[in-house]
């Protein structure tokens, strides 16, 4: 059975637009109450969100959902989605709930769901959320409902864990890009906390700015600023802090596959898990430094799944979503920076030298919006198409068509050893998917 309103991160879309409304919002926190009823005789769930103005109406009306069917909210506010897995845990509460849509533009918003252990919630408590929605609930009132409370030391405790993993940064100057998203609070104070000297940028939110030309999936700004003024790196986080990039002191950027390289060789991991997207280059790599790659399917939620079927603890996408399992059950991007520098630190290297020990393969995207992602995937033409492209390329690299987890687009990936042949031949596959869609 598939799910109608999950994707692989939760819900998302427009805020304000169907389904994404404060009416169906309330009945959704309605809907998971009576799920997180049956896992507890007191139940609890632990609710923060991003600087998205449309954050204030989704959390009161979840809130309102949930308090209606007899579960208490701790509110933690603006918070990144790491830490609201971080705090679930620490409460001993049912389940968090994270209001953000990642690194999507500020017209977007979602809403995914954590268990009690912080991880996110398995495909089958899903479809159960989204079976109560078809449900006419019995209204409880008096002391049956839920109450809602606001937790002041949230911030704190969740600094502390983020400081249990910090190296000492006594003498690193480092430059750090907060998309004026959740970690634009936290992030300079954690950093400056563990000895580093520390520029932040984009830690101004308005509501509207998040994402907006900066953080991991815009840091060219931060690439600038790294190289113009002599830093030593930079870090720059998504709208919700769950992933990072890193760059090094020459302004080069470096993306999930080499924070993946760098983590996977000092810490003498046997296999890591990595996504379709990752780069040929990093599977050579780590093939020469003996250990084995598994791939999933894109999204952290398959990482995360093969991880624990293979009992790893180390996996992450290209887009710097890195999971280490053995620290947090969720990605961090303030986490996987530490983790990286400290990891960079004990080598003796630096990051512009590690980076030239894993040549990346010329890889382009092209991103083709269409009504419908998933029947592009059955059109004989665009099979065709994919096939002649593979057939292009041979063994010398790779062509991959996904649809998007999150937006109405299908992402054409081909990776190679010459940019010019990748590019005409991405577009070649676009363009006929372009035509099959119109």
């Amino acid at each position: 059975m598939t799910r109608k309103y999950f994707g692989t991160d939760g819900v998302r879309a427009v805020a304000g637009q169907a389904p994404l409304t404060a009416t169906w919002t309330l009945q959704l926190g309605q809907a998971a109450g009576e799920v997180f009823k049956a896992q507890s005789r007191k139940p609890s769930v632990v609710i923060g969100r991003d600087t998205r103005r449309s954050g204030d109406m989704l959390t009161a009306a979840l809130a309102a959902g949930l308090t209606a069917r007899g579960v208490d909210v701790i509110h933690v506010g603006v918070m990144p989605t790491p830490g609201v897995s971080h705090l679930t845990q620490v409460f001993g509460a049912t389940a968090g709930v994270v209001i953000s849509a990642s690194h999507n533009p500020f017209e977007d918003n979602g809403i995914k769901f954590f268990g009690m252990t912080g991880e996110k919630l398995s495909d089958a408590l899903e479809l159960e959320i989204e079976a109560n929605l078809e449900r006419v609930l019995e209204p409880i009132t008096g002391v049956q409902m839920g109450a809602v409370s606001d937790h002041r030391e949230a911030e704190r405790l969740y600094s502390a864990f983020l400081l249990e993993h910090a190296p000492d940064l006594t003498g690193l100057k480092i430059a750090l890009d907060c998309a004026n998203g959740a970690t634009h609070r936290l992030a300079p104070k954690i950093f400056s906390h563990s000895g580093a000297e520390v520029f932040a940028v984009f830690t101004t939110p308005d509501g509207k700015n998040i994402n907006l030309d900066c953080g991991s999936t815009h840091p060219q700004r931060l690439q600038k600023i790294v190289a113009d003024m002599g830093f030593d790196l930079g870090v720059a986080f998504d709208g919700d802090g769950d992933r990072c990039m890193l760059v090094d002191s020459s302004g080069a950027l470096i993306d999930g596959d080499l924070v993946l390289y760098i983590n996977s060789v000092m810490r003498k991991e046997r296999t890591v898990v990595a996504t379709l997207m990752s780069n040929m280059g990093l599977e050579v790599a780590l093939k020469d430094a003996g250990i084995a790659l598994e791939r999933t399917a894109v999204g952290d939620r398959y990482v995360h799944q093969r991880l624990l079927e293979k009992g790893l603890s180390l996996g992450g996408e290209q887009s710097g979503h890195t999971l280490f399992l053995d620290a947090a059950p969720t990605g961090d991007g303030m986490l996987s920076a530490l983790l990286t520098i400290d990891a960079v630190i004990k080598s003796g290297k630096t990051l512009r030298e590690w980076r030239e020990l894993m040549p990346l393969y010329p890889q382009t995207l092209v991103n083709v919006r269409v009504a419908d992602k998933h029947a592009v995937f059955q059109h004989p033409d665009v099979l065709e198409a994919l096939s002649l492209a593979q057939g292009k390329l041979g063994d010398r690299g790779r062509v991959n068509l996904r649809p998007s987890g999150t937006e109405s687009l299908v992402r054409v990936m081909v990776e190679g050893p010459s940019q010019e042949e990748i590019a005409a031949i991405a577009e070649g596959v676009a363009s006929v998917i372009r035509r099959v869609s119109a």
